[in-house]
């Protein structure tokens, strides 16, 4: 039998067919048919020590091998294809294969060795990625290892520009974008570029256990990070993290991230970056020539099999954009208001001491509760001053306070009476500012709530009685005391002077009262 497998390895190191030929025995002719043959078939060395010269000459000359006449031959090429479509198998092929096979005459192989010289046709071309990955199944994503430096051109500093990386492991075509962190808003915005990038949505999303995406993640369960969750159900991908250190779990986005490395950090070593938009603009121009560089093992670049062989098999994206939204938690304090890092906002005030989910969006700020929503509230897109507060978020002391203004109390003041309506004016006309008299008539109408308004009325009346600038306080105590419910002819108040002041009446003398 010729000795194929040392035709190739000596054609690999360089000899001639004339030497080749002297050494193994055979004719000039059939080493040049034999290298011919297997390079159309992509087969090179080295290959595997199970790979016989028996297999080979099956694989590369399929009518010489015994029975070749009477069988027929697979094309191995077009099944190593089908396989990579979603729900196909090795069975199914065999079964369209033995159709075809009788329909012209030829009679089949049985499915185990359908199966066996596939494997071994598979083995010699090292044409295993299209088994693995199944395509538009899976999109791996990962952080390349290096960073780009940028520079301010007037400081001096050097700051790093992170580069996320994602890969289409069927296909191989990836995604690369700058980014100034590698914090949770930065990582989904990439995943979200990546998805509009590649123009569909996979079945599975792979990411690492980085904190950004991944809480929890360990033989007994997954914690997803919760922003990183809405992301994927948005685009209705699956997010399967690696296992922890298993680095064959996401192979292809390793090999993705090399590239990445090489074709873009490294090769825009030499360049000085002074602004964001130069770095994204040198990234893109590096990303297009990676996916646009020939395979060197087989037919076309990672864009043409991305389009032939995957491009059909994606999702669709969503109808409606992504609304990037930043999920949090916070404890509520006594003002029962959170905060978004700029401003504040309020939430029911029975939630004080408890634990809420904070959402936070461009334009939106929701508050949740054991998964109910409490609170909602437009973002202030700049810093202020005062919190945005609802009045149903207040206690009922709170929601009457931010009622109080001068002309209720004045109306209040005269639905109960004429002295009330006097000393509530007076409270609101003796400062500067009315607001300076709304202590003392939110207190007034406490009074009113505690002891009715006709003895409130009275207590005015009495306080009048003894000066034209009543205070709250002596209002409080006449109440406190009773003083108002005692008649004026029995009363052993002295009577009152404008002109000369407080005097003693007769009724004190009538009862052997003394002058000092």
């Amino acid at each position: 039998m010729i000795n194929y497998r040392e035709i190739l390895r000596q054609h690999s190191l360089g000899y001639s067919q004339r030497q080749i030929a002297a050494s193994v025995r055979s004719s000039r002719n059939t080493i040049r048919d034999v290298v011919k043959q297997a390079s159309v078939l992509g087969i090179s060395w080295p290959m595997d020590v199970e790979v016989t010269n028996e297999i080979l000459q099956f694989t590369l000359f399929p009518s010489r091998s015994s029975n070749g006449s009477l069988k027929m031959a697979p094309d191995y090429s077009h099944v190593h294809k089908e396989l990579a479509k979603p729900g196909v198998n090795l069975t199914l092929l065999w079964t369209e294969y033995c159709s075809l096979a009788y329909e012209s005459g030829n009679i089949p192989y049985m499915y185990s060795q359908f199966c066996d010289k596939y494997r071994h046709w598979a083995r010699i071309t090292k044409a295993t990625m299209r088994i693995q990955h199944k395509p538009g199944d899976v999109m791996q994503v990962d952080w390349a290892g290096n960073t780009i430096p940028l520079h301010d051109r007037y400081t001096g500093k050097i700051d790093d520009v992170y580069l996320f990386v994602a890969v289409l492991p069927c296909s191989n075509k990836a995604y690369a974008q700058a980014c100034k962190s590698m914090k949770s808003e930065f990582w989904i915005r990439s995943h979200v570029n990546a998805y509009n990038y590649f123009g569909g949505v996979t079945r599975l999303l792979v990411p690492d256990n980085l904190k950004a995406g991944i809480t929890k993640n360990t033989r007994y369960e997954t914690i997803i990070n919760r922003s990183y969750l809405e992301m994927a159900e948005h685009y209705g991908t699956a997010v399967v993290p690696t296992r922890v250190k298993a680095p064959k779990d996401k192979s292809s986005v390793e090999g993705g991230v090399r590239y990445a490395s090489t074709w873009i950090i490294a090769a825009l070593r030499n360049r000085k970056f002074f602004m964001m938009q130069e770095i994204h603009e040198a990234v893109a121009e590096k990303l297009n020539e990676l996916n646009e560089y020939p395979f060197k093992k087989r037919v076309g670049n990672r864009n043409t099999a991305f389009l032939e062989e995957e491009q059909a098999f994606m999702k669709p994206l969503p109808i409606t954009p992504y609304e990037l939204a930043v999920w949090s938690t916070a404890t509520i304090h006594n003002d029962y208001l959170i905060t978004d890092g700029k401003n504040k906002y309020s939430v029911p005030f029975d939630l004080i001491g408890e634990k809420v989910d904070i959402r936070l969006t461009s334009d939106t700020v929701e508050v949740f509760f054991h998964g109910s929503r409490v609170a909602s509230h437009p973002r202030r897109p700049v810093v202020e001053r005062n919190p945005i507060v609802q009045p149903d978020h207040m206690p009922i002391k709170h929601q009457k306070y931010l009622l109080y203004n001068a002309d209720e109390f004045r109306i209040w003041a005269k639905s109960i009476g004429a002295d009330t309506e006097v000393v509530v004016t007076r409270f609101l006309s003796g400062g500067s500012e009315p607001e300076q008299g709304f202590k003392q008539c939110a207190s007034m109408t406490k009074l009113a709530s505690k002891y009715g308004h006709e003895r409130l009325e009275k207590a005015c009346n009495r306080a009048l009685f003894y000066s034209s600038e009543p205070s709250l306080r002596t209002i409080s105590t006449i109440l406190k005391n009773g003083q108002d419910k005692i008649n004026d002819s029995e009363s052993t108040c002295d009577s009152r002077d404008e002109s000369t002041g407080i005097t003693r009446g007769a009724s004190y003398f009538e009862r052997g009262g003394t002058v000092s």
